[in-house]
């Protein structure tokens, strides 16, 4: 450029617009020398950690809130990763997640669900048949699992049966009662002392609920609620034989295949069955009918 302008006069020179001036030019200069002339340094220090390595200190922490980094260090040599303790500390705090100390606090969620795990609930509610005859079922219901377990049908529940129902629940549960710590039952005068004492014997701890504040015995309340909106509403009970029948066959229903939010949409059978294959536009379905069709069951065929 600068030897195409000593062929133009000064005249010409003067009027002359140029896209860059001389200073742009010596600048873009001095980066081509300072390119060529400038090689790469490696970076101090260590390499920076895996993502996946990351991730997984972090779920790790997340899930445990009792877990320091010298534990997540441990379970993660257990894993067959090799790390060291400091860097698990320092993908810790980088992520602003406080020492296990700070982080032991429960959120509502995680405490209701460990309460739950020691408790079971019973009641009892009523169905009146085509012949106006009035029926009891007692049933009892896990609040960890909510599993339902249909204990008797009878025209008139006194104590000393509901009594009886109770010694059979508690053999049915076999060794399970042993972590079983508390029973939520109402305050009918169906639940005789003797009733009580059969849990109590067990190393259970018998609540009533106050009067009037059924929310304390919420989840029996919704099972009962839910039996009559899907199944005993809809049908025409016309006796003890057919009762159980329709009792029976819901209670399986919701056990085995009903999804439940609070378990991760699985039935309380189910908690422990991997998860189904992921479903494709072609996948076929097979449909099972329950109660003569009134409830429908679908799942993948094989």
């Amino acid at each position: 450029m600068a030897a195409l302008l000593r062929m133009v006069n000064k005249k010409q020179h003067a009027r002359l617009a140029l896209l860059v001036t001389p200073r742009s030019v010596l600048r873009r200069h001095a980066r081509l020398v300072a390119r060529k002339w400038t090689y790469p340094h490696p970076r101090p220090g260590r390499p920076p950690k895996p993502e996946a390595l990351r991730k997984l200190v972090l779920r790790l922490a997340r899930e445990n809130p009792g877990w320091g980094y010298r534990r997540i260090h441990d379970e993660l040599l257990v894993l067959g990763r090799k790390v060291g303790a400091s860097t698990i500390w320092e993908i810790l705090q980088k992520a602003g997640i406080d020492p296990a100390p700070q982080r032991t606090n429960q959120s509502w969620p995680a405490f209701l669900k460990a309460q739950a795990s020691a408790i079971v609930a019973t009641d009892l509610f009523h169905i009146d048949t085509v012949f106006l005859r009035r029926w009891f079922v007692l049933f009892f219901i896990d609040h960890s699992t909510r599993r339902v377990h249909i204990a008797g049908v009878t025209r008139h529940p006194t104590g000393p049966w509901i009594t009886q129902q109770a010694r059979n629940y508690l053999m049915d549960l076999g060794g399970r009662a042993e972590s079983t710590g508390f029973l939520i039952r109402d305050r009918g005068a169906y639940f005789t002392d003797s009733f009580d004492a059969v849990f109590q014997a067990a190393g259970m701890r018998v609540v009533p609920t106050l009067p009037a504040v059924p929310r304390m015995n919420a989840i029996a309340e919704r099972w009962i609620g839910s039996c009559r909106r899907k199944a005993t509403d809809h049908i025409l009970i016309t006796g003890e034989r057919h009762l159980r029948l329709v009792i029976s066959e819901y209670a399986e229903h919701y056990n085995r295949h009903r999804p439940h939010r609070s378990l991760g949409q699985r039935a309380p059978d189910r908690l422990t069955n991997p998860d189904p294959p992921i479903a494709r536009d072609n996948t076929p379905l097979s449909r099972r009918d329950r109660l003569g069709g009134l409830i429908h069951e679908y799942s993948q065929v094989a």
